[in-house]
This record gives C-alpha cells, structure tokens and sequence, in this order.
C-alpha cells in the first residue's frame, strides 16, 4: 500500500474533523477514505480512530502515529522542497493570503514587483476577509489585522491600523459635528456586521484611556465593507471602519474622519506563516522584500493623523 498516501489521508481526516469533510476538501469518494484508513490499520494492526454518528476520535495509538506521521510528512515535504532547489534557488509557487481591499491595495502592487524580480516564483493570492488555516489549506503566509490567536504561526509585526469614525460633510452640515459620544448617539450610523450582533462601537474614552462600547443609532446596517462605505458617501449616516477602507474616500473629501480622540487602540497587522523547518528561499525572499514596503505603507496610515 501507499503508506505516505495513506498517512497523509489520515491526516486530513483528523484536521478535517470527519470523514466526509476530508473527501471533500480531497475531492475524492467518503469509500475511498474509509477505505485507505481501514487498510491502514489493517497493516498497522492496531485501531487508530474511533468514530461515532456524532463524533470522531484518535485512540491512544492513533495519537501516537498521527504525531509521527506529521514529522514524516514534514521530513519528506522538505526534502522534496530541497531536491527542487527551493532551498538553494528561490523558485516555486507561493500562496499568500490578505483581506481583500488591504490586499488589492496594499499587498498586490508589492506581489506585482517582487513577480517581476523573480521570473521563477509564481504567486497564488488569495483575497478573503476570513482566516483560512494555513496548514490545512496549504497556504505559505498570511497578512493578519487584529489581534492573533494563540497558535503555532509564527507572526511578524508590521505595524498597525486605525479604526475611524467618519461621515459626509453634506451629513456633517445637517446634523453638527460630533464632539463627544452623546453627539454620536444622537446621529444616524451605518454600521457594518459581522456574524453576531452588534452590541454597539468600541471606542476608547479619552480621559481614563479606556475601551468602552457605545450604543449607536442604526439607521442602516450592512454586511460588507464597500455597502458601509457607499452608506456613508451616500449621506446615510456616519461609519466606523478600518482607515485604508475609507482613506480614498477621506483623501478625496468625500468622507470627513471625527471623534479622533474616542478612536480605539489601533489594531495590529502582521504577517504569519507556519513554523517549519528551514525556509524555502522562495518564501525568504517575498518576506524580506514585502515586509518593509508594508511597514512603510502602514506607517503612513498611522502619520496622516497627526499630518491633518
């Protein structure tokens, strides 16, 4: 039989959480899975899972191989990297993952330079406002905005980002200025939802430098960026998003940026990749090449608002 095949099934399945979610991400037959794993433990004589309707679970074996069979895959993946000269010349394919307008902005003009320096690396971006897990979906690095979870990546800081509060000027000329958060209360928002309810805006209170969450005024709430951007351009109400997703519109005086002082700690950017052995050159090369542009860029972000 395959065993490194059949391990790397194995694998799948336990990062996958079933049988079925393996398949699919495998894009193979459920038969063909349950059937490699059953051969598996048949050579193996030992039984590595225990799988119910509701649940499925690795045996004291199972865990055992499972972690060497991840130091095997790791050990054979390297040296193929190695054999093709990823470690000696930067050459393969990179997959990056950003959010999509940071990465359309910001991420894919330096993909476009570095592609142009390096005629043997090709680059796979992948623009998604979700964090994918770069190990099961075999992505190289990611750009991150927000605080990260605790995990086995390794990050590296590229700065930070502003959370800002703006409006229209035709909006601002109807309603005032908001100087202070019962003004802001008072105010039709857009506000921009994710997958849960909002309970109101972080903000920090500028005397004791404290988060706090304001109740707002929903007058129109929206689930993407770009709808809460038109919302705002449109004179619905005032938004609160990150500063790149507004700054052309900030630049062009199309949207005003207010309350700076009740603006939350800025929210961190880094970029993170898997922990793994030595790093294909492919990959050292975009790090050492991208990161400082991104800092640059981000620094910007932070200056333009002491430069208003």
């Amino acid at each position: 039989m395959d065993r490194l095949g059949a391990m790397s099934m194995l694998i799948e399945v336990v990062e996958s959480g079933s049988f079925s979610a393996a398949a699919r991400r495998l894009r193979i037959p459920l038969t063909t899975v349950a059937r490699k794993i059953s051969d598996l433990e048949s050579a193996l004589g030992a039984k590595l899972m225990i799988r119910t309707t509701r649940k499925l679970s690795l045996t004291d074996a199972g865990i055992t191989y499972v972690a060497t069979a991840r130091r095997i895959i790791d050990q054979v993946n390297e040296a193929e990297r190695e054999v093709a000269g990823e470690f000696t010349v930067p050459r393969g394919d990179l997959v990056i993952t950003a959010p999509i307008q940071f990465g359309q902005l910001h991420v894919l003009p330096i993909v476009t330079d570095f592609l142009a320096l390096f005629p043997e690396i090709n680059i796979r971006l992948l623009l998604l406002d979700q964090n994918v897990q770069l190990v099961n979906d075999h992505v190289d690095m990611a750009v991150r905005i927000g605080k990260l979870a605790d995990s086995a990546l390794i990050s590296t800081s590229i700065g930070a980002m502003r959370t800002v509060i703006c409006a229209s000027p035709r909006l601002l000329a109807v309603h005032g200025v908001p100087t202070t958060i019962a003004d802001l209360q008072r105010m039709p928002c857009v506000t921009f939802e994710g997958p849960g309810p909002l309970s109101g805006w972080n903000l920090t209170d500028p005397r004791t430098k404290t988060p706090v969450i304001v109740p707002v005024t929903t007058r129109l709430s929206v689930t993407t960026v770009e709808a809460a951007v038109r919302g705002a351009l449109l004179h619905v109400g005032i938004t609160r998003l990150l500063h790149y997703q507004v700054a052309g519109a900030v630049k062009a005086g199309a949207l005003k940026i207010v309350l700076e002082p009740f603006e939350p700690v800025p929210a961190p950017v880094s970029v993170v990749h898997a922990a793994q052995g030595q790093m294909p050159l492919k990959m050292r090369r975009f790090m050492d090449f991208s990161i400082p542009k991104l800092r640059q860029g981000l620094l910007e972000f932070l200056d333009a608002k002491t430069e208003r």
